[in-house]
Parts: C-alpha cells; structure tokens; sequence
C-alpha cells in the first residue's frame, strides 16, 4: 500500500468562513486553500481525508490547523481523560460593554471559579471549567479555556452580563498565531511548532 506523507497546516482565519466542507450561506476555510488540498477533502486518497482540527465560529478568526492525521487532531480536540492533551486555547476578545476595575477584577474571579452557561441552540446549560482572564483594556481581555464547549468563549461573557463583538483565537497549547501571518493565509506548521503544541 502507498504511503503519503501526513499533511499539518497552520491557518489565520478570517471572520465569515465556516469550518466545514459544504456550506450554502456562508464560504468555508477550505476554499482559501489550494486546488491540491481541496481535493484531500472532497477526493481524499486512502488514510488522507484533510480536516480542521476542532472549529472556529464563522463570527471568529485566528489560529485553526487543518491535518490528514486522525491522532494528531484527537490529542488537541480530546480531554486527557480519552487520551487527549487538554490543550489551553487562548482568544483575545472585544467586549460590548466597557467594564470599571471592580468589574474587571469579577469577571476574572467568577470565570476562574467555573460558571453556568446559558442554553445555546441544541446545547442547554453547562458548566464550564475554569477560565483565565487578562483585561488588556476596559473593553478588551485575553481569556484561556481548557475545553471547547460549543462557543464556550461566548457563552462565559453571556454568563457574566456582556456579549463578545470580536472574538479571535491567538494560541493553542504554546503555538502561538504568527504576526507576519494575515488573515485568509496559510502554510505548513514547521516541526517547532508542532512541538510547541504539546510543551
């Protein structure tokens, strides 16, 4: 049987694409790739179907990774208790309400404690683990999550009395999104960096 190399791909999405292959209102991550790696999703050849490993919303940009390899994409996506790595998963995001210092200083106790998220589409209240929240401004903060709950990001502020307008993700594990990469475009994850997802 042929071999084919494993394929690792690094991505900076853009706000207004979806994380799936087929889609009839919105345009899909796929698309911004090459003819060759469509193929791998609508022909894949034998043990080389490309996927996104995880999603993000069509509202959210930033860091996704795309890979032919099934282990490699369950250890970021699973909890440590079916063999995944439990990676953090950082997102900067813009708040629609500015908030005072006391504010700020009770969304990152109440968000560290775990919180009840509210029902959202076929999902109902969950509880989720806890987080880490940084404010960069009253109205901006870096927030860290080691699960990925549907649009759990969101949901936290919804808990907490605010909704998030702009929502990117800037880091997995300790990958970090590349500065010098722009949104829509794409290239190989380098062997460092997938090194740096497991550190």
């Amino acid at each position: 049987m042929e071999e084919y190399k494993k394929i690792y791909i690094l991505m900076n999405k853009p706000v207004g694409y979806v994380c799936s292959a087929v889609s009839d209102s919105h345009k899909t991550v796929y698309q911004l790739l090459s003819p060759e790696l469509q193929d791998l999703v609508t022909k894949p050849k034998r043990g080389q179907r490309l996927h996104t490993v995880g999603r993000l919303d069509c509202n959210t940009s930033g860091l996704l990774l795309f890979t032919t390899d099934g282990i490699f994409s369950h250890k970021i996506t699973s909890s440590k208790e079916i063999g995944g790595a439990s990676l953090k998963k950082t997102y900067r995001a813009r708040l629609a309400q500015e908030l005072s210092l006391a504010e700020q200083n009770s969304y990152i106790a109440s968000a560290a404690a775990g919180l009840t998220l509210p029902a959202e589409k076929k999902f109902g209240e969950q509880k989720s683990a806890p987080a880490r929240v940084n404010f960069l401004s009253p109205d901006s903060c870096t927030i860290t999550i080691c699960e990925g709950k549907f649009h759990e990001v969101r949901r936290i502020f919804r808990a907490l009395g605010n909704e998030v307008t702009r929502l990117e993700r800037i880091s997995i594990g300790a990958l970090q999104l590349p500065e010098d990469l722009k949104e829509g475009e794409w290239r190989p994850l380098t062997s460092r960096e997938m090194e740096d997802l497991f550190l």
